[in-house]
């Protein structure tokens, strides 16, 4: 199976951390794609994480900047890359060039060009999942993000 890893995870795959906070984590998911939106918003959901989904980049821009000083404000983001109008990509350098230090897995069918991300490697997302991937993969990447960032742990 193909490693999704960017930057490598020190925890392994099969260990299950929730997002042990009051309130729950908050992750923003941003896909085009109405279904996949839906599944990854539904997964994350039984999973005990509170989600917010949006359609596209723009949306996503929207939504993040609404939250940016709000005391519950997005503790991951989650996008896919090959969207109209804002990428996945653009919304990271929006993201980055506003100071927003938030976690972000590139979950996509097309990522960009490893040479772009050692040029601007500021850009480069936690982790990138390729599509397909299964629930588990979501999970435990979602999982080893939070952890690994301190994330899980950020509203307690």
């Amino acid at each position: 199976m193909k490693d999704n890893n960017i930057l490598p995870v020190a925890e392994p795959a099969g260990a299950t951390v929730q997002c042990q906070t009051s309130p729950p984590c908050r992750i923003l998911v941003v896909d085009d794609e109405p279904d996949i939106r839906r599944l990854n918003a539904e997964v994350l959901k039984s999973s005990g994480y509170h989600v917010d989904t949006a359609e596209d980049g723009l949306a996503g821009w929207k939504a993040l900047h609404a939250v940016r000083h709000a005391p519950e404000s997005y503790a991951l983001l989650i996008t896919d890359h090959d969207m109209p109008g804002l990428t996945g990509l653009a919304l990271v350098k929006k993201l980055r060039a506003a100071r927003m230090a938030l976690p972000v897995i590139m979950a996509t069918g097309a990522l960009p060009t490893k040479d772009l991300f050692t040029r601007y490697p500021w850009l480069q997302p936690a982790v990138a999942l390729v599509k397909p991937y299964s629930i588990e993969q979501l999970l435990g990447t979602v999982e080893k993000v939070l952890r690994v960032t301190g994330r899980s742990e950020e509203h307690t």
